[in-house]
């Protein structure tokens, strides 16, 4: 897959060869007509990439790794509390996709530079672990055809797609995926994954938080900058996904404010002024952050994360961005001593079934 990585040189000019006619002795000149040479393909003009392009582009890199990042961490959290994420299980291929049309504005031409990215839809992230993985689907694939349904192209393509895949999934243990790679076309055999069926996204913001709506956990760019570990941020993709399994955000009727604000900072360029205070989000009552803790340390021990930092970053968390921060995680969720208690009951609860070779549940 093409990657950005700087202006291009400039296509070198075509030369013209020139044919000229020899003298004869006196006598009828003939004129012999030259041979035509053989038409070489012209080359499209280089593209210009202009400083702001070249800016757009080194933003949607960066971007596509912060996102990487928060996929590879969350593979082993999504599969492996399938069993513990009740009605929100879901089968899965594996994978995202969008196409140049997903970005705004001049993104939308710097997604061509970044990721050679066009009308198709373009493989942007893989599951680890997930049927996709395991079939060899890559980053940077473009989608074909699934089933031998033809997947849509141009500016609808990312918003209809889910017509084709969703009733493929739901019916069919796998998918024959056709794609384009490194210019030709191969066939792959997806088998569907069933796991937690939430949406890992970034939020690209700087103020330190993470939020969940019930269907989808968010993480802030300023957040992954606070995180010291991917350890560190498995535990805040664990405690969103446990609010989503309770039902937090519904029993606290914040789904519509919460989804707000995850659909803004999804965006390339966010709203902002949508991050003044709390933005609209209601503090979330001690009792259910409680809950959701410690439901969060049986999911990070069942995908193979340790636990015993825990409690470490949380208080660092609280003690440099507190309560007073109305933008930031703590002033969402301020119960941190009920927390810790909630933290250090499951640990020692999960510590005792791994010693009684226990199935680690709740």
């Amino acid at each position: 897959m093409a990657r950005f990585t700087g202006l291009r040189p400039a296509v070198p000019a075509l030369c013209i060869a020139l044919l000229l006619a020899a003298c004869t002795t006196p006598g009828p000149v003939t004129e012999t007509p030259p041979t035509p040479l053989p038409q070489q393909p012209v080359e499209p003009p280089a593209r210009t990439i202009t400083p702001r392009l070249a800016a757009a582009a080194e933003a949607l890199t960066k971007m596509a790794a912060m996102q990487e990042r928060l996929y590879r961490i969350a593979a082993p959290l999504l599969i492996n509390n399938a069993d513990l994420c009740k009605a929100s299980t879901r089968n899965l291929l594996g994978f995202t996709a969008r196409n140049r049309y997903w970005y705004p504005g001049e993104y939308n031409e710097a997604a061509g530079i970044a990721f050679d990215m066009g009308e198709r839809l373009q493989v942007t992230g893989v599951l680890a672990g997930s049927g996709a993985a395991r079939a060899g689907l890559r980053r940077g694939d473009n989608l074909i055809s699934a089933s031998g349904k033809a997947l849509p192209v141009g500016p609808n393509a990312s918003s209809t797609v889910g017509s084709v895949f969703g009733p493929l999934v739901a019916s069919q243990a796998s998918l024959a995926l056709q794609i384009e790679r490194d210019d030709k076309t191969r066939e792959l055999t997806v088998p569907v994954t069933r796991a937690c069926g939430f949406a890992i996204e970034l939020g690209n913001a700087d103020n330190v938080n993470s939020y969940a709506d019930g269907s989808r956990v968010l993480v802030t760019r300023g957040m992954l900058q606070f995180a010291k570990s991917d350890e560190e941020i498995a535990y805040l993709l664990a405690k969103g996904m446990a609010h989503n399994i309770l039902g937090h955000a519904t029993s606290q009727r914040s789904v519509s404010t919460i989804g707000s604000i995850i659909d803004n900072l999804t965006n390339v360029r966010p709203d902002t002024s949508m991050l003044i205070g709390s933005g609209g989000i209601k503090a979330m009552p001690p009792e259910l952050d409680a809950a959701a803790d410690q439901l969060s340390m049986y999911l990070l021990v069942r995908a193979g994360v340790g636990i015993d930092g825990a409690p470490a970053f949380w208080k660092r968390l609280a003690a440099t961005y507190p309560a007073t921060v109305l933008n930031g995680y703590v002033a969402n969720h301020p119960g941190t001593a009920a927390r810790l208690a909630a933290i250090d009951k499951a640990t020692a609860d999960i510590r005792a079934k791994q010693a009684a070779k226990k199935p680690v549940a709740p």
